[in-house]
């Protein structure tokens, strides 16, 4: 009897959406230290990677959306571009939203390490509850102040170790980390009723290659010599594959199954997962006090996701949706 109670667990919704948005979360982190890989091992800097996942990562969405659909539903693919209004919204999700955020990131962990810049990012939630007090016009709540308070303690201590007059990460990481934190509210705070209109892995896939396409031209991608060895493709492999594609379908079938605020707050463990394979794999170094910081830091998701805030909740969702 208990191991039947056990097989149906397993199969039930809430199992499988658990387990769907715990691996994306983890595949989020693995790929955030496949670029941190790329960037301390090969001639790679973060406007070649951000240029190549996201036109990988177009094509793929694309070509899956064309494949899902039988013969009669495929035009529905390229529907964004009959009304101007749409093809704005896209480009503007593809612009303002998903090239600053990852480019942003990807900076980041060049100039620092997958751990540090993935928790840094997670300071964009707090940016999101003070632009939707802003906009509402209405003082923060007191668990909002208090989120507030640890988002700005444990980047003090991520970055200074409690010295305020000596940093512990490169200037260049902290900057670009704080971006990719403006990065991840950009995308957050840009409107989402086109992805509802016309489906997420369709506007995903053309903002993707509209962002790629943008990045490729400004960085003159194909004039950058890029060498990669076996190593290298399979790194590449997991920032495109596993951190992208595959994570980002993992993540939204969790939501699907037991929502966006349950989903955003098992989705922590990225920032966990990206420190651990930085340890372990790249050889990364925290010190306690850093680990003290990270608590800081992710623990803001926890005070800042409720049920009954759409807008924070959506921000909490991004989250993972942007490594």
């Amino acid at each position: 009897m208990e191991k039947i109670k056990g097989m149906t667990a397993a199969k039930s919704p809430v199992f499988i959406g658990i387990l769907c948005t715990l691996v994306g979360g983890i595949f989020w982190g693995f790929s955030a230290a496949c670029g941190q890989y790329l960037f301390d091992n090969y001639n790679v800097d973060s406007t070649w990677l951000t240029a190549v996942r996201m036109l990988a990562s177009g094509i793929i969405l694309i070509v899956y959306s064309v494949l899902v659909r039988g013969k009669g539903k495929r035009r529905e693919v390229f529907s964004v571009f009959k009304q101007k209004k749409d093809l704005f919204a896209m480009l503007n999700f593809a612009i303002t939203g998903l090239l600053l955020c990852q480019f942003s990131y990807l900076t980041a962990i060049q100039y620092s390490n997958a751990g540090t810049a993935t928790v840094l990012q997670y300071v964009g939630l707090v940016l999101v509850m003070v632009w939707v007090c802003f906009r509402e016009r209405r003082a923060p709540e007191k668990r909002e102040l208090l989120a507030v308070g640890l988002a700005l303690a444990g980047t003090f201590l991520l970055t200074t170790h409690g010295n305020p007059g000596e940093l512990v990460i490169s200037r260049e990481g902290l900057i670009w980390g704080l971006i990719a934190a403006i990065g991840l509210a950009s995308y957050t705070l840009v409107p989402t009723w086109i992805l509802e209109k016309h489906g997420a892995p369709v506007v995903t896939g053309w903002a993707m290659l509209a962002g790629g396409t943008v990045m490729a031209a400004a960085g003159r991608i194909w004039t950058v010599p890029v060498h990669l060895g076996l190593d290298g493709f399979a790194a590449l492999a997991g920032v495109v594959l596993v951190g992208t594609v595959f994570a980002y379908t993992l993540f939204l079938m969790g939501i699907q199954k037991i929502g966006a605020l349950k989903a955003s707050v098992i989705g922590c463990v990225e920032p966990v997962s990206a420190a651990i394979f930085a340890v372990l794999w790249l050889g990364s170094k925290f010190e306690p006090i850093d680990l003290i910081a990270f608590v800081c830091i992710i623990s803001t998701v926890f005070l800042l996701v409720k049920k009954e805030d759409q807008e924070t909740e959506e921000a909490a969702e991004a989250i993972g949706q942007t490594a």
